[in-house]
């Protein structure tokens, strides 16, 4: 297993911010992965225990999820103090280039940072997510986010997380649910399983409008123009349509798209496909140094 260093930083308003730093070579740009909604560090453990080393891998999580404080106001858990968020960290890390692997909520990251901090991005992975969103993935989102329970044991947690992604991973066996229970669920000093983030992320979800970026993201989108571009889709995706994807290819046609059999949104970046994908990206990157 890869090494890294549990390191924190702070929020323009006060909360302490948790991410994993991999270290690897200086002459090349760190990477930067950005998490899902819900999600944490751990999701990316297996990309950055396999590329560290040879690339510096920086795991952040957002405010409200893993280690990272939880806000005093969840009308903050939006993008845009999000992205203020990671400017701070940005700018304290004196990281003017990176490239940026966004899993869902982090890859509209991602092209919020494309369009505010010009060329920062020395290439960019967007992992099923576009900047159109389907009705029918948020609405599931909606109904999901901030209504999970305490579970007893972690063979419970695994079925749970089989009940409500069942259709997301249709070939998933037990242990591969117990592999994403323990990323969902962290085990708390009084002996809980309880759901790694803040149940109140919920909250801007369900007001009106909730689930949208606040802007409009297809400039932003567009705006990763200028380097190598990935985006993998999940065959079964309900929040990444076809027709979406297509319109990426259309307007950015260098984009290399690459489609996940069997698995909806979104893919781990653990499947073959996505492998291949990072590998490429990557390569790319270095050609244009």
């Amino acid at each position: 297993m890869a090494g890294f260093e549990d390191k924190f930083w702070w929020s323009q308003d006060g909360l302490r911010l948790h991410y994993r730093d991999y270290p690897g070579r200086e002459d090349r740009p760190p990477i930067l992965c950005l998490p899902g909604l819900t999600r944490n560090v751990r999701d990316f453990e297996p990309v950055a225990e396999r590329l560290a080393g040879e690339w510096r891998v920086i795991c952040i999580e957002l405010r409200g999820r893993g280690e990272s404080a939880y806000a005093k106001d969840p009308m903050s858990y939006v993008p845009l103090v999000y992205l203020q968020d990671i400017d701070r960290l940005l700018d304290e890390l004196a990281l003017p280039r990176l490239v940026g692997i966004g899993t869902s909520l982090g890859g509209i990251m991602l092209m919020l940072m494309a369009a505010t901090r010009r060329g920062c991005l020395a290439g960019a992975l967007l992992n099923d997510i576009g900047p159109d969103i389907a009705e029918a993935g948020l609405e599931r989102i909606r109904r999901n986010v901030g209504s999970g329970s305490a579970q007893p044991t972690w063979v419970h947690a695994a079925r749970t997380v089989a009940e409500v992604q069942g259709m997301i991973y249709p070939d998933y066996a037990l242990e591969d649910w117990l592999r994403l229970a323990r990323r969902f669920y962290r085990l708390t000093g009084q002996g809980r399983i309880v759901l790694d983030y803040d149940q109140r992320l919920a909250e801007p979800l369900r007001a009106p409008g909730g689930g949208a970026a606040g802007v409009d993201l297809w400039p932003a989108f567009e705006a990763l123009a200028g380097a190598p571009l990935t985006l993998v889709r999940g065959a079964l995706s309900d929040l990444l349509t076809p027709e979406t994807a297509a319109e990426m290819q259309v307007r950015v046609p260098q984009m290399d798209l690459v489609t996940v059999p069997r698995v909806g949104h979104a893919p781990t970046l653990e499947e073959p496909e996505a492998v291949g994908a990072i590998d490429r990206l990557l390569d790319r990157v270095l050609a244009q140094a």
